[in-house]
């Protein structure tokens, strides 16, 4: 049995349901199986039967799942989901508060593993908010298995994620056949004998074994840590190699003139920060070099970001390469969706107007010009084909774009700085085919990279190991973060007054909600969430009959969202109903209020993106966020929003309260959940960087390290 031998070699009796959800899982070979490893381990002896629980107590059960239902209570009309869970040896009822949208979760699993505190009322004994997890009766066979016979128990045994057709007993036994086998004497370690000596991590071999058959809790962490370094170790070795490549590109040679971006800079509404100018000056010092500039520029929201890319955008446009005194350089800047690309456009003519330099932008439904002819002070829409004719003969000088900028279509003259907006809501390959654009004989454009999205310091320094990180960790003057409540049902009504308050003296507010529409009421287990079209009904109706209020939504048309973002800017609209749409970048000064429904939907990061749109003023700007879950996770999450003073905070203990979580609720850092944890540990992440520097160093090519570079291979194609 070789690493790459097909699971349908391996297993020749494989259902077609369970081949549908290893291809879902994206488990191929012998070698992806192996590298799935279990989500946690579980102790057969902590688990109770049913008859023995007792008010009072935390517990675990494993039962059959029935009775799956949505309520509310009689007198306090709160919202719940209710299943009876039943083993061998009798019933309890589980009831989750304020959360209703756990039915839908429980619908279709026949079995599962509850743990929560056990109470009781009239009598009766039930499982209050219990956590709970999917499973097919024990996760290992009970009575006839290797772990019935009570002196070979083992510490823990795993437990796999499963999907739909595939089960964690079936992982368990699957991966016990392969290990077996001696397939593992034919998977080569990437890592080297000195780093595992070095750092006391396990080889290969007993690592998998390690963590897949562990015979006590020390085995599993082992491995586990073993795991967590090599990961993160070939993350940064991907990064690195990656890097070294882009610098041995040429690059044009600017030295801009200090003075005149001074002047430039002073004309904005605010006066630059300190964190402002160390990033201009750190970006003019890479532009000296002579290679290309990969730097990322990670600011909180509302701490001038767009400023910065504007003032080094100013820098290439004005300036001549020292090579070429006769040459102009132009810019582009790249943003996810058009509605930040036309945010960012309107920002830049505020930046460029007086200057005479032009400023072009490209979306997928339009293009535009600034300034127009017939009126110097405003944009004119202009066809595809005279557009892409100015920018090629240089005649626009700054473009900015949504994905149409990496259209072959779209050519350059001399392309000699690229500014990525929300760097991580690209992959590797868009970055590069925009850096791109200068390749050829032509020497490769400047990259400038960044992100609003909290970044702790040791996911920057592992995700971003090929780019130099520059902070603006302050606010412009005046700028303030918002106040932040939690608010429960109860105190709904009070909070709509302050924000009638804030209203009526002329300011704005968002409504975000998690969906569009209502969910079908013939569904049964249909998601129960605010949805955008029937809260901005309820509330014109119900709340605030006497302000005008607008909708935003994914599924609109261009022309619609354009026009219920103008609505809101000019005034026309003072609330405006949206999904997370809203959450990057959109910029509405007027607007103070943000109310948040459904909090515990959204992760941290997402919510204190969307915070941020009321951060764009110097008055007082605040969040309520309206929440009907009673969960502890929940809470605990909520509070660290409202506490947090900045996002980098923020970031912190989001990841301290998620484990092995990510920070936006999904993810997306392409990082498993065992790297997750290891880059919550700062010294094995400088751990990892250091053996990197020190291979590349010794060994550019890798030729020494043939199944490092294989492995280090394997991740850059993951991460493009």
């Amino acid at each position: 049995m070789q690493p790459e031998t097909t699971l349908e070699k391996v297993f020749l009796r494989l259902k077609p349901a369970q081949k549908t959800a290893l291809k879902r899982l994206g488990l191929e070979t012998v070698r992806d199986i192996l590298y799935y490893f279990p989500s946690r381990y579980g102790t057969i002896a902590h688990t109770k039967t049913i008859d023995t629980l007792s008010a009072g107590e935390q517990a675990t059960v494993i039962g059959n799942i029935s009775g799956i239902k949505t309520s509310k209570g009689f007198r306090t009309r709160v919202a719940m989901a209710e299943a009876k869970i039943t083993d061998h040896t009798g019933s309890v009822k589980a009831v989750w508060f304020n959360q209703p949208y756990i039915a839908p979760m429980l619908h279709g699993m026949s079995t599962g593993t509850f743990h929560g505190r056990v109470n009781e009322r009239k009598g009766e004994l039930y499982m209050s908010n219990p956590e709970f997890e999917k499973t097919d009766g024990l996760p290992i066979d009970v009575g006839d298995s290797l772990f019935s016979n009570g002196e070979n128990v083992p510490f823990d045994y795993p437990v796999y994620s499963e999907t739909k057709g595939i089960t964690s007993k079936w992982f368990y036994h699957a991966i016990g056949k392969i290990l077996q086998s001696g397939a593992l004497d034919e998977i080569p370690d990437p890592l080297s004998e000195s780093i595992l000596s070095r750092y006391s991590l396990p080889a290969l071999k007993t690592a998998l074994f390690w963590i897949h058959t562990p015979k006590k809790r020390a085995d599993a962490e082992s491995a586990r840590k073993r795991f967590a370094f090599e990961e993160i170790f070939c993350i940064q070795l991907a990064r690195k190699r990656a890097r070294r490549e882009y610098e041995n590109m040429p690059a044009f040679a600017v030295r801009p003139s200090e003075k005149e971006v001074q002047k430039f800079v002073s004309r904005f509404p605010f006066p630059a920060t300190d964190a402002q100018k160390k990033a201009v000056t750190n970006i003019f010092a890479d532009l000296k070099q002579g290679r290309p500039m990969a730097r990322l520029l990670e600011g909180d929201v509302g701490s001038g970001k767009t400023a910065v890319a504007a003032a080094a955008s100013y820098a290439i446009v004005t300036t001549a390469p020292e090579d070429a005194p006769s040459a102009r350089l132009e810019a582009a800047y790249m943003a996810p969706t058009e509605i930040l690309a036309r945010q960012h456009f309107a920002s830049f003519i505020d930046f460029f107007k007086d200057t005479g330099v032009p400023v072009g932008l490209i979306t997928g439904s339009e293009c535009r010009k600034f300034p127009s002819k017939t009126n110097p002070n405003e944009s004119t829409h202009v066809s595809k084909s005279q557009f892409l004719k100015w920018v090629s003969e240089g005649l626009i000088p700054i473009v900015v774009g949504t994905h149409a900028l990496i259209q072959k279509t779209v050519q350059f003259k001399n392309l000699a700085l690229v500014v990525i907006d929300e760097q991580h809501r690209f992959g590797i390959n868009q970055r590069f085919a925009l850096t791109q654009k200068g390749s050829g004989k032509k020497p490769v454009p400047h990259l400038l990279s960044m992100t609003a999205t909290p970044i702790p310091r040791t996911l920057a320094l592992t995700i971003y190991g090929d780019l130099d990180l520059s902070l603006l960790d302050e606010l412009p003057k005046g700028r303030q973060y918002p106040e932040t409540k939690i608010v429960p049902p109860n105190k709904r009504a009070s909070t709509y007054e302050k924000i009638r308050e804030t209203l009526t003296a002329g300011r704005q507010c968002y409504v975000i909600c998690p969906r569009i529409n209502e969910p079908d009421p013939e569904k049964k287990y249909a998601l129960y969430a605010k949805s955008v079209k029937e809260e901005a009904v309820r509330l014109k109706k119900n709340i605030f009959p006497e302000f005008e209020i607008g909708i935003l939504h994914g599924k609109m048309t261009p022309k619609e969202k354009d026009a219920a973002m103008r609505d809101f800017s000019d005034g026309k609209t003072r609330i405006l109903v949206a999904t997370s749409i809203v959450e990057v970048g959109v910029n509405v000064p007027n607007a103070t209020v943000i109310v948040i429904e459904g909090a515990e939907r959204f992760g941290l990061s997402q919510l204190h993106q969307l915070r941020g749109r009321v951060m764009r003023s110097t008055h007082r700007p605040y969040c309520y966020i309206f929440t009907d879950s009673g969960a502890q996770n929940t809470a605990n999450r909520l509070k660290a929003l409202a506490s947090a003073k900045n996002g980098f905070e923020l970031a912190e203990l989001d990841m301290s309260l998620r484990g092995a979580g990510t920070l936006s609720g999904e993810r997306q850092w392409g990082v498993s959940d065992i790297g997750m944890e290891a880059i919550k540990n700062l010294k094995l992440v400088e751990a990892a960087r250091s053996e990197v520097l020190h291979i590349l160093t010794n060994d550019p090519s890798l030729a020494a390290h043939p199944a490092l570079k294989e492995k280090a291979e394997a991740v850059a194609v993951h991460f493009e």
